[in-house]
Parts: C-alpha cells; structure tokens; sequence
C-alpha cells in the first residue's frame, strides 16, 4: 500500500446564523448561531479531507464550540505523520492524546474518511460498509412554537418534500398536546413524526401530555426525560414508541439502552456519538438489535451533512427512519457538495470521498494550524 501520511491540519470557524431567527428548545433555550469547526486534513501528497463539527449551543449536551477547538488544539499534534486511511489507528491516537471530547474528535475522523475515500476512489459510504439502494427520506427541525405555527411550519417543510417531521417540545403539557395535535391534523401517507422534548419533560409532565393526546395519532416520543431513571420510568408506563438521543452518546450507553429494553430506536447524530468510526460501530449494534435509526447532527452545514448522508446510506431500509437535511436549520452555505434532495428524499454521491467542495471564500483563513 502507498504510503500516506498527514503533513497539515487546518482548523475554520464559521458561525451559522439559524435560518428561522431565534430557534427555541425545551426550558426556555434560545439558539440565533451556531459555532462551526470546519478541519482540513491535507496529507503529503496533496489530498484533502474535510470535517465539520458544530454543536448545538453549549447547553444541550457536555459540548460546546470552543471546547472543540480546544480539544483538536490537544490532539491535532499528535496525529501529524499518521495515516488518515487507518480510521481505528487515527481513533486510538485520539483517545491516547485526549479522554472523552466526542464532539471534538468528529471533525478529524470525518476528514480522515473523506481522504480514505478519495486515495481508495470510493465514497466513504462504500468503505462504511456498502451503499444501500434505499432514497433517504429527510426529516425538518420544527422549534417549540404555538399550534398554529408548528402546523404552518410543518405545511412550509411538507410543501419542499420533507416527509419526516421533527416537533421540538417540552413546556406545558396541555399546549404541547395542542402543538402534537395541530401537527398532525393533515399527516400525510408515509410521513414520519418525531416528538422531541429534548430531556425537557418530568415524567409526570410526559404522561399528562400523552394523555391529552387523541387517541391514535401516530408519532414517537424522542429524548423525553433528561436522566435514565426517569426515561425508564416512562417507559415502563406508556405504549407511544420511544427515540433516545442525548442519553445515547457512547457504545456504553447504546449498549445499555439494548439490555434496559429502554428505548425502540436512537438519534444517531454523528459529532455528538464521535464521528464515523464510532457512528458505523453504533448504527451495527443498533442494527444487531432491532432499534431503528434516525441519522442526525446537532447542527451543521453541508460539510456535516456530507457525513450524515454517507452513514444514512448504510442503514437497512427497515431500521432507517429518516435523516436530517442540516440545511434546513441555518441559512449559510459553505460548501457544494455532489448530492441533492429529490422528491424530499435523497442518496449519498458516487464520487470518491464525500463528495463536498469547501467554499474557501466563505470559511476564510485558519484560526489554527498544525505541521
């Protein structure tokens, strides 16, 4: 095998305005940006690979923007003369530099893929495993708002193609139902919707919602309670399918989810679990057992999405729900990439690596560096 090696990595910050204004969560969170990490790996000779890494503000999960280029700061050094197509190589180097930081290793494993494709001549999907034949269905992002607007918003998605819905809730039981309620009034044949709490409900707030819930409409209920004994608690109560999403963040947790029975599928959202060297080891264990898949990101441009499009394209038809079109939350674009939606579905791209081309203009110059 030729020899590759990584000679430079080059770190961007970009900040990517919400496209809706003021994006609202659960407990009163209030998102207007968000901070990206876009990585360039350049080996010595000459190939590019592009990851991104954005999370969701810095109080949804143990992760903030900052904390990510801190932690590429601790490892970046140390991978300088690796060869980025060894993913588990690179992926133990980073652990042995740096404990933990999931989020802050996903933009360097991303990129390490994006080069292993491109010396290989294959898309990263094909080295994930092997496309699949299925057109993802992509799924929206509806922040906590009334009824009436939560309908207006999913209309406005359902009328660009989307056919998977996600419902941002968590305050009032009584206007959440009315929210769930009003959503729903005009689903159509082969949507999908996710009621997402985001960890924001009691289990008492989530059984009082479901109850004023008619009868019969079809949704899941994602990351309700913010801690496991509630989310088992509930579990145990209820008979709507259940999605975990910010307790599933590691193979540990994936694995007790599976021997706690304490949920049917899991938000896989790649820079939070990692990367895709752990996101291809969450989604086969996912798979071994039945739980169906929503492939995600916290946040994210097209660099981000590149990735999720890859691992979704992976997924068996059964077990895949639907994957997030990331730019349907910001209104920056920062790369052209080689897939497009159709028919509110899409497939991952057929040239080799992950098909994006970084807009130098928009991500400007490095704020980081390391040779």
């Amino acid at each position: 095998m030729e020899e590759l090696k990584i000679a430079r990595i080059d770190v961007f910050q970009v900040d990517l305005p919400y496209r809706g204004g003021v994006y609202r969560l659960s407990g009163g969170r209030e998102y207007r940006s968000f901070d990206a990490t876009i990585v360039r790996i350049t080996a010595q000779n000459g190939i590019e690979g592009w990851g991104e890494s954005t999370p969701f503000g810095s109080n949804w999960i143990a992760s903030h923007a900052l904390g990510v280029r801190a932690g590429i700061a601790e490892i970046a050094p140390k991978l300088i003369g690796l060869d980025p197509r060894r993913v588990d190589r690179i992926y133990d180097a980073m652990d042995a530099a740096l404990i933990g930081h999931s989020h802050a290793k996903t933009a360097l494993d991303v990129a390490c893929w994006d080069i292993f494709g491109k010396a290989t001549g294959l898309p990263v999907c094909e080295l994930l495993g092997g496309r699949t034949d299925v057109k993802m269905p992509i799924i929206d992002s509806c922040p906590v708002t009334g009824p009436a607007e939560t309908r207006q918003q999913v209309e406005a998605f359902r009328a660009e193609g989307y056919t998977g819905h996600s419902l941002k809730v968590g305050d009032d039981p009584a206007i959440d139902a009315e929210r769930i309620t009003a959503a729903l009034a005009d689903k159509k044949p082969g949507e999908f919707f996710i009621v997402d709490a985001n960890g924001g409900m009691t289990v008492e707030s989530a059984l009082r919602m479901l109850r004023l819930v008619p009868p019969g409409l079809d949704f899941v209920l994602e990351a309700p309670c913010a801690t496991w004994r509630e989310t088992l608690s509930l579990r145990r109560r209820t008979d709507v399918p259940i999605f975990l999403d910010e307790l599933a963040v590691g193979d540990e947790s994936i694995i007790q989810i599976i021997a706690d029975d304490a949920a049917d599928g899991i938000g896989l959202k790649i820079s939070k679990n990692g990367g895709l060297t752990k996101g291809r080891r969450h989604r086969d264990i996912c798979v071994a057992a039945g739980l169906t898949i929503s492939v995600q990101e916290t946040a994210g441009s097209e660099i981000a999405l590149s990735a999720i499009v890859h691992l979704g394209q992976t997924i068996p038809e059964r077990n895949l729900r639907t994957i997030l079109d990331t730019r349907s939350v910001v209104n920056l674009t920062t790369a052209d990439v080689d897939f497009e939606v159709v028919d509110g579905r899409i497939s991952a791209p057929t040239t080799p690596g992950l098909g994006v081309r970084p807009r130098l203009d928009v991500l400007g110059s490095p704020v980081a560096s390391y040779y």
